[in-house]
């Protein structure tokens, strides 16, 4: 494969060049990708690496009918969407069709993230209203209207939260307010919704919109409990609100029951505006909102003409359909249900064997691995984790972790993934958390339950390492290891990824 520069140049220069506020995965030590096919990624030595992080990709890296759209589309035309083009049309059919029946009206877009700003702005016209209820730990794109809306962003920097912003908890049910024990999270937690709505209306403000994605990603893959979604959008419409579906992460078939991940919460819930981006172009910039006639129109009333340059060309429409071609021609749905559900009854069979898997959750290929140091407490497993998707690398597993504490293990991979890819990830998992366990003198009998306190105990030095927070010495030897673990202070595993 040729390169233009060897990966030290290509270090340095992206040192010089690129913002040091856009990290790369393996921060550390970074992988250069050099060309991808499937679910597999290959650096510039030729080395295959199984990718378990990129839902962008979803129909697979590079998937052949998807370039040979872009390819014949691009040497016909491409132009904005001012023209008339059948493309365009074509596209918002296959998608409305997929969706409830009053969800018919496309605003096409490049990315999530300016979806994510559009249905703000509907949601705000429609009824003139201003505030915007959000879940903790939410992520809803990088425009300024949206790192206001998530707290994912903003209490980790120097923004503080706006007032016509409102948290409400995490629909946590394993380390959130209400857990697995208690009689209805579902309706405890849409409480806590209605609560903030009578508190805001006492203060004088009205709501605009309750936000959240079908399944929480960067939260730390957080499945809502059944019924959770009806009694908040039942709230949300009593205060003359809308409710706006992010589904950027989670769409597109990645449940596998569904094509989008709201719809498994039962045909009584359908949202106000749907929003979507990363795997409808599998690698290619585009992002869309569907919403209702009624809140479009009242869009249109403002006198403001919508316009995006690039939303909905005749190049991303094409490679659009091809995506949604080649998910219903090869199964991906379904592949997702057999993939996700083989793969989950590994990970359980891993859970019944390590003490550091506290909670395995997801839906298709959607899949979270909470990690904890004791089952009792629930207490995150910051560090280990971040050690495991490193020790992963090198086993040429690509894995990130994230939620609020970046214990969790993200599976949400190419929705090609096989039952073989599978096997061979958890197979890897397993020897690094057999060798983890080790190291610290864990014991590694079956947990029996969750409430079994099996601690993992670890020596004091092993144990500062863990909770020490440096960053990497540029002069470490990567090789300088005792069971596993860097010796040095400022080692691998203490690094935070930042995904």
């Amino acid at each position: 494969m040729c390169e233009l520069y060897s990966k030290q140049d290509t270090l340095a220069l992206r040192r010089k060049h690129i913002a040091p506020s856009c990290k790369v995965f393996f921060a550390a030590d970074p992988i250069k990708i050099v060309r991808a096919q499937g679910q597999y990624m290959f650096d510039e030595k030729g080395e295959q690496y199984l990718d378990c992080i990129n839902n962008v990709a979803h129909v697979g890296h590079c998937h052949p009918e998807v370039v040979k759209a872009a390819q014949k589309q691009m040497g016909l035309l491409n132009t904005n969407s001012r023209f008339l083009h059948d493309n365009i049309v074509e596209y918002a059919k296959r998608l409305s069709a997929t969706l409830p029946d009053k969800l018919s009206v496309c605003y096409f877009t490049n990315s999530g993230s300016e979806a994510n700003d559009l249905a703000l702005r509907l949601a705000r016209q429609f009824r003139g209203h201003q505030d915007v209820i959000t879940l903790d730990h939410a992520y809803h794109g990088h425009l300024s209207s949206l790192i206001e809306i998530s707290p994912y962003k903003f209490q980790k920097g120097k923004d503080v939260k706006k007032e016509f912003v409102h948290v409400a908890p995490a629909p946590d049910t394993y380390r959130g307010k209400y857990r697995e024990d208690h009689t209805d999270p579902a309706s405890a937690y849409a409480d806590e919704v209605k609560k903030i709505i009578d508190e805001a209306h006492n203060s004088g403000r009205k709501i605009a919109a309750f936000i959240a994605e079908s399944m929480q990603s960067c939260g730390g893959q957080i499945i809502p409990p059944a019924g959770y979604f009806q009694k908040v959008a039942e709230y949300v419409h009593r205060a003359g609100g809308v409710f706006i579906a992010d589904e950027v992460q989670v769409g597109f078939g990645r449940v596998g029951t569904h094509f989008w991940s709201f719809q498994m919460f039962g045909e009584d819930f359908v949202p106000d505006i749907v929003t979507m981006g990363k795997p409808m172009g599998n690698g290619h910039p585009v992002a869309c909102v569907v919403t209702t006639k009624e809140i479009a129109e009242a869009f249109s009333s403002s006198g403001m003409e919508y316009f995006n340059t690039y939303g909905g060309n005749p190049v991303s429409s094409a490679v659009g359909l091809a995506v949604l071609d080649v998910i219903e021609n090869e199964d991906l749905q379904g592949n997702a249900t057999r993939v996700g559900n083989y793969l989950t009854k590994l990970l359980n069979k891993q859970k019944a064997k390590h003490t550091l898997i506290g909670d395995i959750r997801g839906v298709g290929l959607f899949i979270g691995i909470d990690l904890v140091k004791d089952h009792q407490e629930r207490t995150p497993a910051t560090a280990e984790a971040q050690h495991i998707i490193y020790k992963m690398k090198e086993k040429l597993v690509l894995l990130s972790a994230d939620g609020p504490h970046r214990n969790v293990l993200k599976i949400k991979p190419p929705m090609c993934f096989t039952e073989e890819d599978a096997k061979f990830m958890v197979d890897q998992l397993d020897e690094i958390l057999t060798g983890l366990e080790e190291a610290f003198g864990a014991k590694t009998e079956s947990v029996i339950s969750e409430n079994t306190p099996c601690r993992t105990k670890m020596p004091e030095e092993a144990h500062s390492e863990l909770l020490s927070d440096g960053s990497p010495d540029p002069k470490e030897n990567p090789s300088r290891k005792r069971n596993g673990l860097c010796t040095d202070k400022h080692s691998l595993l203490s690094k935070r990824l930042k995904t």
